[in-house]
């Protein structure tokens, strides 16, 4: 006897649980019918483009590190982020006593050095002056002493004082070679003090946004030091990573939706391939994509974005989005049937143009309502 109702239990379990999987009407408290709507609609079935989104990070296109020089105290920071910066603007200024204290002394060096340049020089003229005049006076006598008009003696000095002189020459050549070493050397140590001075105003090297302000007045900068980060180099891009799998639906100069969700408004942003890198991550099996995307205003570096890869058509039913209604978690479209009007459970996918796709719950050519007389009857 118990096990007769045990399996009488079981088929009644079974039936309820059939009843209430197998209606697609949500229940009312008036039979299933509600009131006439405000307006209505077609279910319209349709084909619609299968994306996948490839997450990804907008970049600057080109990130510059702005950075000191030489050593010195900041002594002012023109520009905060945000600042739009042309080539040349100046960015930073350090303190240049020092470098103008150097660029002094290396021209006061210069100009000592250009004086003894002039000093060998002359030295040199009046050793070349006194060479020639040994030399001609070595030879007059050497060619009397051939025609036994002067001594060997005579001859002989004659030539100790041509022989001293040419040393003379020799040595004044090699002081001016010298002096002129010293010389160019000074001129060089000029070129850099001023170079230096010049490296104590920082200024954009090309066009671009402030990024990032890494220093203020008062730090002290050296060589290598960062200041500012601009970034240049025109439009933003996207760097998504796209699966193995999908790669090759991907080239070169195709346009492609970017989606940017802190972006106002539901249209995507049109983008453009404009680099895939030839490997694949071998941890994730992915490969990055740049996409160069469009100036638009609240576009910033470091946002979230998707990448809307196409991956085919497929049917779908869209229903206008005042259709919907949503209590909680439940969806339910008020469709029109042989007894009058009743909810529909349904599941919802993407907005299309101020319409809902339909995933189940519809199949297309329904006539649902719209309106808040649609609601009130619920």
């Amino acid at each position: 006897m118990r096990k007769i109702i045990m399996n009488m239990l079981s088929i009644v379990v079974v039936v309820a649980l059939q009843a209430g999987c197998g209606s697609d009407p949500a229940p009312t408290g008036q039979k299933g019918i509600l009131a006439e709507p405000e307006s209505t609609a077609t279910a319209e079935l349709t084909t619609l483009p299968r994306l996948y989104d490839a997450v990804g990070t907008v970049q600057a296109k080109t990130d510059v590190r702005v950075e000191a020089q030489v050593t010195g105290r900041v002594l002012e920071v023109l520009v905060r982020p945000g600042d739009k910066v042309a080539k040349g603007d100046q960015l930073v200024v350090l303190d240049d006593r020092a470098s103008r204290t150097r660029l002094e002394r290396s021209r006061q060096a210069q100009a000592s050095a250009t004086s003894m340049t002039g000093q060998a020089k002359d030295a040199l003229a009046s050793a070349k002056a006194a060479h020639d005049k040994a030399e001609s006076t070595y030879r007059r006598m050497s060619q009397l002493f051939e025609q036994k008009v002067v001594t060997a003696e005579e001859v002989e000095k004659a030539e100790s004082d041509y022989l001293q002189a040419k040393a003379g020459l020799n040595q004044a050549e090699q002081g001016v070679t010298a002096a002129q070493a010293r010389a160019r050397e000074a001129g060089k140590l000029v070129q850099e003090a001023e170079i230096d001075l010049g490296y104590t105003t920082v200024t954009a090297q090309d066009s671009g946004e402030v990024a990032r302000r890494l220093a203020e007045p008062g730090d002290l900068a050296f060589p290598g030091k960062e200041l500012l980060t601009l970034h240049t180099g025109g439009s933003l891009h996207l760097e998504a990573m796209v699966r193995e799998s999908l790669i090759a639906q991907i080239r070169l100069g195709q346009a492609l939706a970017v989606r940017v969700d802190a972006l106002s408004g539901d249209e995507p942003l049109s983008g453009v391939v404009e680099e895939i890198e030839p490997l694949a991550d071998p941890l994730t099996r992915s490969f990055l994509v740049k996409v160069r995307l469009p100036e638009r205003p609240g576009l910033y570096p470091g946002m979230f974005g998707r990448l809307m890869v196409p991956l085919g058509e497929e049917q779908t039913v869209l229903v206008p989005e005042g259709a919907v209604v949503r209590v909680g978690q439940l969806e339910t479209v008020m469709v029109k049937t042989e007894q009058g009007w009743q909810p529909m459970y349904v599941r919802t996918g993407q907005l299309v143009d101020h319409r809902v796709e339909i995933l189940s719950g519809l199949s297309g050519g329904e006539v649902v309502g719209i309106g808040p007389a649609a609601d009130g009857g619920r």
